[in-house]
Order: structure tokens, then C-alpha cells, then sequence
């Protein structure tokens, strides 16, 4: 089981692991070059395949909010109701870095979330999701480096 450190503002995962259970290609986790750590194609991944599940522990809106107060979080919103959290149970997707040009894209399935690729992912390549993070979040800035970076990783 990987490690999860805790503070007050923070849960930050010690040891990130890719589970090859959620994952359909091979995948590891390396330094990035846009944030920490992130994930990388160990193999070609053609344009629309099922890359990872993104799991976790599902956490109501309350216990979100609370848990969200970090500087480094591990959340998806799932619905309405429910959030996944990655630093507990998480299958190494919460390890992806946000771009404003991603080659992933998510999608909510009767509960699951996948990334699916949006393009042929090269070997070696860097996995991105824009994290689309809404207009009521203040604004956090991106570092992705894309020609169109917007700046910050909220919608505009």
C-alpha cells in the first residue's frame, strides 16, 4: 500500500504506483517537467482508447470540502454528490498533470472514470487531462508550457 503523508493543508502521496489493474497500456511514473511528478507512456497508445481508471475513495461533498483545503489535492468530481479521492485507493491517474493542449480526456461512465486518449500518445510522452477547474475555484496557475496555455488550469 502506498504511503499517504497528511498535514492540515495537505495530503501528499509518498510512493505513487501505477495499479495495472485500472490501466490498459503500460504506464510509469516519472519526474515532470510541468508539476512534480507525473505519468508517461511506456508504449504507443493509439487515439481513442481507454487509457486508466481513475480511482479512489468516494467522499461526499462535505468531506470534499474539507479534504479540498489542501495545497496538493487528489479529487475528481464524480456527480453531484459524490468526489473520488486519489491519495487513498488511487490507481496512479491522480498522478496526471493538467495541460491546456492534453492528450487524455475524461469521461464519466456509469460511475467510472476513464481517460481516453484524444490522440496517438507517443512512447515516452507525458499523459495530460485539462483539469477543468470551475470559475468559483480562484485561480490557480498552469505551468503546462503549451503554445495556448491559458495561464491558469480554471475554465475561462
Amino acid at each position: 500500500m502506498r504511503g499517504v503523508a497528511t498535514n492540515m493543508s495537505t495530503v501528499l502521496i509518498d510512493s505513487p504506483s501505477i495499479n495495472p489493474k485500472y490501466a490498459c497500456f503500460k504506464l510509469s511514473i516519472r519526474q515532470s517537467r510541468i508539476h512534480r511528478r507525473g505519468v508517461y507512456a511506456e508504449e504507443a497508445i493509439p487515439a481513442g482508447r481507454k487509457v486508466i481508471e481513475y480511482t479512489g475513495e468516494r467522499i461526499s461533498r462535505r468531506e470534499t470540502k474539507r479534504r479540498g483545503d489542501g495545497d496538493i489535492t487528489y479529487l475528481f468530481t464524480l456527480d453531484a454528490y459524490w468526489t473520488v479521492d486519489g491519495a487513498f485507493g488511487g490507481s496512479g491517474a491522480e498522478i496526471i498533470n493538467h495541460s491546456c493542449q492534453p492528450n487524455l480526456r475524461s469521461c464519466v461512465i456509469r460511475g467510472h472514470i476513464l481517460y481516453i486518449s484524444t490522440r496517438a500518445i507517443r512512447r515516452g510522452e507525458e499523459l495530460t487531462v485539462d483539469y477543468r477547474f470551475g470559475k468559483d475555484i480562484g485561480p490557480v496557475p498552469c505551468h503546462c508550457g503549451a503554445r495556448d496555455c491559458g495561464g491558469t488550469i480554471n475554465l475561462t
